[in-house]
Order: C-alpha cells, then structure tokens, then sequence
C-alpha cells in the first residue's frame, strides 16, 4: 500500500468539515499517480447562515484550476446547493452558460470558480465526494477489456459511466448510470478514461474507499507484470548525454514550429529510458494520451524521434480534419510537438515556459506508468483521436491556459550569468528572472545553489578557470532548459592594488587568467550553442569605468578589463553573422557588493573628507550607483531595445568627467 493511503483521517464532524477536506485534499494532491498539476478535485456538503439568518444548504468544491496539493481553505468556491442540483432539471446547457449559473450559484463570491464537475459533486448524496485521476484506474480503462475488467475487481460495488468531458451532459450521464446501477453496496464510480469517485458520510469514509480501490487496481497490474502480461521496460539502458548544440538546435527547429522560443527540459531515467528502446513506440504512443485531459498540456500525440517538421505537417492534417467536422471555425493552436520521445534523449518536456515544460513532461512521465500498466493488462487502447480534439480545442480546457500570468519580455529565453551568487553578478541574474528568463547562476561560492528559491534558477558551483566545470555548467544549463539565449560575464576579481614596480607577477598573471583567459575559453565554448538560439542572441560584458579610465594601482585590473573590452569587441565582429549581439557595461562605485565592507567605506569618504553618503554620491549625477541599477540596464540590453546594437559601451557611473 502506498504511504499516502496508509494516512489515517481523523472522524469528521460539521465544525471541523472544512479542515477535512483540506487535509484530504493536499494529501490526494501530494501524489503524482492519483492527480496531476491542478487534476481531480474534493467537495463537501454542509450549511451556511445567510445575511437574514436563515440557514443555506451548501456544497464547498475545489476552486477549478487550483492545485490540490497546495489548495487551503480559500481555494473551495462556496456555491447553494439547490441551485446547482435545479441544473439537473435541464435538459441542455452550453458550456458558458453552465460556467454562468454555477458563477450564479456562488455564495461567496470573492471565492474561485467552481469546478467544472459542480454538477455531478451535488449530484451524488454522499456528504464527501473525492474525485482522482488514479493512473492505475487509467491503466485498467484504457484496455480492451476494461469494462470486463472494473466489474471483475469491484462487482456491484461500482458504477461504470462513459466518457464525457465535464459539464451538463456528464452530469446527467452520472444520474442515468447511478439510477440503474447503484446499489447498497455502491462504494465508487468509475468515468472511463477519466477517473474514479468515491464518496461517503465523512472525510474517512470517501479517503478510505479511495486507497482501496487505486489499492486493488494496483495489485491487480502488479500481479499481471509478474504473470508476464508485458515487456514494460524494454531494453533498460542509461541514456547518453546530449550534445549541447544539437540538443539547442533541435530547440531551435521546435521553437520556430511553435512561433515563440519555447523551453525544452529532459528526463532520462531508467523507466525512461526503457520506455523509449521499445520497438513499437511511435505505435504506442501514437494512439493518443492516457486521458483526453492531458491533451491540452500534451497534444493528442507525442514527437517520437526529431522530425520536427514531420510533425508539423502532421498536426495540420490532425487540424484539418477533426476541425471540418465542428459546427463553429476553430484557430489552429501552434503544431509544435510539447512532448518528444527520443531513444537516445529519453523523455523532453516543451512550453512556452519552464512551468508549462515541466507540467507537460511530467504528465507524460506519468503516462509512461500507465501505458505500462495497461500493456500488462491486455494492450494500450486509449479513448479515440475525435475525443482528444474535442478536449484539445474545447473553449472551457483553452480557457485554463490564460489563468497563467501574462507572458513578461524574456519568457521562454535562457540565461546564464558569471559571478552570480553576490554583487552585480547576483543583481543581473535577479533582473533577468523577475523578467522571465530561465537562468543559470554560475559562481566559485557554494551558495550560487540558492541564491534563488525560483523554479527557473539553475545554480552551478564552478570555478570560471576550470574549462571542463564551465562545459558542465553549459551542458546543465541545455540539458536542463532546452539552450541559451543571453550570457551576463559578471565574474572576475580587482586583485593586488600596488604600483606596477611592486605588483608580483603571479598577482598579474592570476587576474588575467580569471578575467580575461576564462571567458576567451568560454566563448569559445558558448559559440555554437549561441548560434542556434531562436531569439536574437545577446552576450553583456560587466567591464569597467577603469577601461576608458584607468587609475593607479590598478594595472592588472584595468588592463585585463580593457583586454575583455577588445576580446568583446572582436567577437561582436566575428558573431553578428550568427545574429548574435555583444554590448558592454562600464559600472563604477557599485558600494553594494561583497567588495565594498563598511570599514572600506568609511576610510575612503575620509581620505577625500566627505561623509559615508557623498562619497558615494561623488558623480556628475550626483546618485548612488547600485547593482540593480546594473542590473536593470543589463536586462535592457538583453532586450529589443537593443535588438539592432551590438559593440557598444555603456557606463553606468552617474557621470564621470574622466570618461566624459
């Protein structure tokens, strides 16, 4: 039994109802094999007292599109129970007007919209009624001999109901089956394709029977994998690792399809990996996902292979031909693949962000399970194509996609950044995530890990001197975002301060090496991967107001600073073929990094005899430079703005009559 089911609920009661349904919820939510990003949903009947005192009958239902391993309390809408059972006295009701009336119905109404399945919860007469989207239940409807096989396990105990995508016509189809099948002994019903219901008096009851039925069909596909019902795995191998470059072309070629840079992220494990060897994948596979509900977050098929174009064409015919068949003109969505199959990449996961890359390759990791389970049990036979156009194009599912935040300027581009655990390497890297991008942090401190608490930060613990480290953090950075568009060099070091007579010549050669040879060697390393990007590529160079003037006691840092300027300056000549955009920045008493302690400070403003604040106001502008002002104009050259500029020098310094 799964830890989950072994989770006891405490005995319910009206007072604490509310706390019941939470707990279960995040417990069922915790579980990838039970519902999946936002899937299944929980409810509730009770009561609420009205402005007038009366006492309203109520049902408390998951909100739609909320999460139930995160959801708490505000996330139920609260909704009057007899309106919402009137609906069943309808015989049709389209969908809007359905999201109409149970919006109509809410009786709270800062609260979220209701769940699609409002209907059929108020419906079944059981006070709970939790509802999952188990993959062993998936794994046993889709086969041949599904129905066969649900009576076998579960007998009178259970009602089988056709598929129906969610709304009126569900609803009703639910009373019609539970009228002429349900019985004393009814525990759970079973949509087909879909998922399982099961419902009682309290929280317990409808937890209990839940664990006991994914329980069952558990046992059920384990004891067939050891009757040799199927070859799950395949040949069990590790995968290679990709090359980076043509690991980011093939990004490349997806994002083109799909009219956008999008985020590739892979996985690769064992199941994976056996999964991808099977000789009749593209078969298998092509038959459509585990449930119609994937669809939208998946497309009805995955790309086995790399023919992107093949896949395009493809999905044309797919559109082409399902959408003759609907009464109102639909809008092609863009055909590029959002799952690809690859039997040397493993399992890659597309979006328009790293969220939506990573909803879709984990749903398909799931699938993976369930088309292993159903093989074992006779044969992957998933509902029909017509079906998953259906859910593919329903205006309802489409209209989940624009509950995400708006797209901000660098989504779906990939960052890396030199130096980026403090300072300005840090403020550029946080500037570059605030607006979308997915960045890898790279820095000699083991803090770069977390730096960030953000799902699109990469954090590599390298040493910029160490070429074979720097490869690795490219190839992470590829492997686990799909390329690289921008590249902040923040890194480097000031070194010795001493005349030239005095500066020791290991102190020289170490700041050359760090600020100069590394990054020589790491363009050399970015190049291709760079050329392929989708977008304008974009490379910023942190330099220095010591280029255009330079100080004493400062030769090896202003000359190696210089020396990057030129090797930059080089490169913009060398890359603009490629499409590729190198600027640079000349920031200057940036006080508000690692390099700048308080005692520093102080004896600085001294020496010129001013205070903390003018000394670090000492400029034309007479404003104190921080590193996210750095920061946000590195975000700005990144940008379109800057689209049709490459070479140029930009100092951010409050104005500097020696660089003037």
């Amino acid at each position: 039994m799964k830890p989950w089911a072994q989770q006891q609920m405490p005995p319910s009661s009206e007072s604490d109802s509310m706390q019941d349904l939470v707990l279960v919820s995040q417990l069922l939510g915790s579980q990838p094999d039970l519902v999946l990003h936002g899937g299944g949903n929980t409810s509730f009947k009770g009561s609420v007292r009205d402005v007038f005192g009366q006492e309203r009958d109520a049902l408390f239902i998951k909100g739609s599109g909320i999460s139930l391993a995160t959801i708490d309390t505000d996330g139920f809408a609260v909704t009057d129970l007899d309106m919402v059972r009137q609906l069943l006295t309808l015989e049709d009701l389209s969908d809007f007007q359905m999201v109409n009336e149970l919006r109509r119905a809410l009786l709270d109404v800062s609260g979220p919209n209701p769940s699609l399945e409002t209907i059929l919860h108020a419906f079944i007469p059981h006070r709970f009624v939790i509802h999952t989207h188990a993959d062993a239940f998936l794994a046993a409807s889709d086969t041949e001999d599904g129905d066969a096989l649900l009576r076998e396990l579960f007998g009178d105990a259970a009602i089988l109901v056709d598929y129906r995508r969610p709304g009126l016509p569900l609803a009703l189809a639910c009373v019609e089956a539970w009228n002429s099948q349900a019985n004393e002994q009814t525990t759970v019903l079973f949509l087909k394709h879909h998922g399982v219901f099961t419902f009682g008096d309290s929280a317990e009851i409808a937890y209990g029977r839940m664990a006991d039925v994914v329980g069952e069909l558990e046992k059920k596909i384990a004891s067939s994998v050891l009757d040799g019902g199927a070859d799950l795995a395949g040949a069990v191998v590790k995968l290679p690792d990709p090359d980076p470059t043509e690991f980011a072309r093939f990004r490349a070629e997806v994002s083109d399809a799909a009219g956008q840079p999008m985020i590739m992220t892979r996985l690769a494990g064992a199941e994976i990996a056996g999964f991808v060897s099977r000789e009749n994948l593209k078969a298998l596979t092509g038959q459509g996902p585990a449930t119609p509900d994937h669809v939208i977050r998946t497309k009805a098929r995955p790309l086995v292979g790399r023919d992107v174009a093949g896949f395009v064409s493809e999905y044309k015919d797919y559109f082409d031909t399902h959408s003759a068949k609907q009464d109102t003109r639909l809008v092609m969505l863009d055909p590029a693949p959002r799952v690809v199959l690859d039997s040397e990449w493993g399992l890659l996961g597309i979006g328009e962000n790293y969220a939506a890359a990573k909803i879709s390759s984990d749903i398909y990791c799931q699938t993976i399970g369930t088309i292993n389970g159903a093989e074992a049990l006779g044969g992957f036979r998933p509902l029909g194509i017509e079906s998953q156009f259906e859910i593919e194009y329903w205006a309802l599912e489409q209209a989940k996609l624009t509950l995400a935040e708006p797209a901000r300027g660098l989504t779906g581009q990939i960052a890396i950044v030199t130096g980026a655990a403090s300072g300005i390497g840090r403020a550029c890297a946080q500037a570059l995530l605030d607006d979308g991008a997915a960045v890898c942090g790279i820095d000699l401190s083991a803090d770069v890990a977390s730096t960030f608490d953000h799902p699109t930060w990469l954090g590599v613990q390298a040493n910029v001197t160490d070429r074979e480290q720097m490869r690795s953090a490219i190839a992470q950075t590829v492997e686990r975002f799909g390329g690289i568009d921008i590249v902040v060099i923040a890194a480097g070091i000031f070194g010795q301060s001493a005349p030239i007579a005095d500066l020791p010549v290991e102190d020289w050669r170490k700041v050359l090496s760090i600020n100069v040879d590394s990054v020589f060697e790491f363009f050399q390393d970015l190049h291709p991967v760079l050329a392929v990007s989708p977008v304008s590529a974009s490379v910023v160079m942190i330099a220095s107001k010591n280029v255009p003037a330079p100080g004493k006691g400062a030769a090896a840092y202003s000359t190696s600073k210089a020396a990057l300027v030129q090797l930059s300056r080089v490169a913009a000549l060398e890359w603009a073929d490629d499409g590729i955009r190198i600027n640079m920045v000349h920031p200057d008493a940036v006080f508000d990094t690692g390099l700048w302690t308080p005692e520093l400070l102080a004896e600085r403003a001294q020496k010129y005899g001013l205070s903390i604040d003018e000394y670090k106001r000492r400029n034309l502008l007479s404003t104190e430079v921080k590193a996210a002002s750095v920061g946000a104009l590195v975000l700005d050259m990144c940008g379109p703005g800057f689209v049709a500029t490459t070479g140029s020098q930009v100092p951010i310094d409050g104005g500097s009559d020696r660089v003037i």
